[in-house]
């Protein structure tokens, strides 16, 4: 069966739409402030690490400033100068002995910058380096390096990191290359001089990290083309060589934007040196990383929404309850007023559309007793009308019927008979009146069928013989609607003993049983089918065939209801009875 919305109960409903508008609430205020707390974390996030970030440059460029100030200290010293005077004359006789003397500049240098792992000095006379170093073999300056020889363009050009070839020992170090100052005597430069200064990667990388704030962060020294500066401490990753990265470090001095590769966004924070344009810093995280602490805050949002959507389920109930007391209130109402309970009143503290409803459905009730009360009475007036219908189509049919004897009598020269039967239909016309009173009590009646028996023996002499019974005389005062028992005699007399051989007896009888009153008419005719009189009875004689037997039942259905009752009985030849119930208080 298809399930539907609207087949639910009122408070079903209720409850249902309180809850799924808490859960609307509840997940988007859940989720726009998981989104704008998400936002602001990785907005402050990203300034954060731009500010770590200026500050390691800085640092950097502090230091590779000093350093390259500390190399043309030396540069200006005056052992250098000697050596330089050497130099400019291709004088290399002296070369041992400038050696010597070079040995003291070379170790102020490596005193005052403790991160310069080497240094060396190339000349066209021959290449002067600490005598704690050894020199390696087959391995020439000029031949290593001609490339960024032959580039004329920098004065101070630093190279990443790499392992030393110059020099035994393998050392990763970054190379700082100085060409020298121009002579201010004579204002030459000493063309084929360098000065190589080699400071370790590990100086590097503790100048960078030494500002990190987060283990999750990653931080590269980069150059122009998205290679490592220092390769053997961070590996670049391979989308800093792409395209797109390169052309975003190039927009600006610093900045921040975020992109995806196979496992996460990542977030990128960048900046670039000063003493050395071609560098660059950058700072990568990922933001799943940065939000670590935020699915914490999620799970805690899911939980508090469950807990609120429990306690709105119960609040729904509560609520669903108090709002649908007014209705449930009126639902009973109605319920008693189904079980014909029209004093039931509705009654509310409250001035809502729920108790103007009920109101109204009390002026509607109080209508409703009106119009029963008015239909009472016109149900009484009809019940009496009908009651004197029915009494008065008695008296036409019997009327005409003796009549016609009292003229058969009077044309047969019988004056003494038709005087008596004259007697007779004026009492019987009189008890019939009864001075316009439906009720008369049982002696009334019996003698009225009395009179009315002895005027048909006049109709039809010899036919038939009647007894009255009364055990108990203190039944005759009893009241019930006059002319029962006359149709019914009439029945016998027209009927039962229609085409008979002998005489006729009509007895009637009248007793008390049970607190009602018992009213018996028997004959000794042909008989009748008493089961089909009985299911008409159970009908109420729809489609009778017997005007008097209808009449009868009529009357005392109006003036009894079902607290009477008929019932017939019959063998024929032998006995044929009517038996009439009804109550004695009535």
């Amino acid at each position: 069966m298809k399930w539907s919305f609207y087949k639910l109960s009122l408070k079903n409903r209720i409850q249902i739409l309180y809850v799924l508008l808490a859960f609307l609430c509840i997940s988007a205020t859940g989720g726009l402030a998981y989104n704008f707390a998400a936002k602001v974390i990785e907005e402050n996030a990203l300034k954060l690490k731009q500010t770590m970030l200026n500050k390691t440059v800085q640092a950097l460029d502090e230091s590779m400033r000093h350093i390259i100030v500390s190399s043309y200290s030396l540069m200006m010293s005056e052992t250098y100068s000697r050596v330089m005077d050497d130099v400019r004359y291709g004088n290399s006789t002296r070369f041992y002995q400038n050696l010597s003397l070079m040995q003291t500049p070379f170790a102020q240098l490596k005193q005052v910058e403790p991160a310069v792992e080497s240094v060396l000095l190339s000349t066209p006379i021959g290449e002067f380096y600490s005598t704690k170093d050894t020199i390696a073999e087959n391995v020439v300056f000029t031949e290593l390096y001609k490339k960024e020889i032959k580039d004329y363009s920098w004065n101070v050009r630093w190279e990443s990191g790499h392992e030393d070839k110059l020099l035994q020992g393998g050392k990763q170090v970054v190379t700082l290359m100085v060409r020298p100052l121009r002579n201010s005597v004579n204002n030459d430069n000493l063309p084929g001089v360098y000065l190589i200064v080699n400071i370790r990667e590990e100086y590097f990388r503790n100048v960078i990290e030494q500002s990190l704030i987060d283990d999750q962060i990653r931080l590269f020294l980069l150059t122009g083309d998205g290679y490592s500066v220092l390769p053997s401490a961070s590996p670049p990753l391979e989308d800093f060589r792409s395209a797109s990265f390169l052309n975003r470090f190039a927009e600006e001095g610093e900045g921040a934007f975020s992109y995806t590769n196979n496992q996460d966004e990542q977030l990128v924070n960048y900046s670039r040196l000063g003493i050395n344009g071609d560098w660059i810093l950058a700072s990568v995280q990922a933001k799943g990383d940065l939000l670590g602490p935020m699915r914490q805050i999620r799970w805690l949002i899911l939980s508090i929404m469950l807990v609120c959507m429990v306690i709105a389920l119960m609040f729904s109930n509560f609520l669903a309850r108090r709002l649908l007391q007014p209705l449930h209130k009126l639902y009973r109402l109605i319920q008693r007023v189904e079980n014909n309970d029209l004093e039931a009143r509705f009654e509310s503290k409250y001035e809502d559309e729920v108790a103007v409803i009920g109101y109204r459905f009390n002026r509607m009730l109080i209508q409703i007793e009106n119009l029963i009360e008015e239909n009472k009475y016109t149900e009484q007036e009809k019940l009496k009308f009908e009651i004197k219908a029915l009494q008065a189509q008695i008296n036409p049919h019997f009327l005409y019927n003796t009549l016609n004897t009292i003229l058969w009598k009077s044309q047969g020269g019988r004056s003494e008979q038709v005087g008596e039967m004259i007697v007779s239909l004026s009492l019987l016309f009189r008890l019939g009146l009864n001075n316009g009173q439906e009720m008369i009590t049982l002696r009334q009646e019996l003698e009225h069928v009395e009179q009315y028996m002895l005027l048909q023996q006049q109709c039809y002499e010899g036919l038939f013989t009647y007894i009255l019974e009364v055990p108990d005389e203190s039944v005759l005062d009893m009241p019930l609607p006059k002319i029962l028992l006359q149709p019914l005699v009439e029945n016998s007399i027209l009927h039962g003993f229609k085409d008979f051989d002998t005489v006729g007896v009509i007895t009637i009888r009248a007793r008390q049983t049970e607190g009602q009153l018992e009213l018996q008419v028997t004959d000794n005719g042909r008989g009748l089918d008493a089961e089909l009189l009985n299911l008409q009875v159970l009908r109420q004689f729809q489609g009778h065939t017997s005007y008097a037997l209808y009449n009868i039942y009529s009357r005392l259905q109006l003036n009894y209801g079902a607290q009477a009752s008929m019932y017939f009985k019959s063998v024929p030849y032998e006995g044929t009875s009517v038996v009439i119930t009804i109550p004695r208080e009535g």
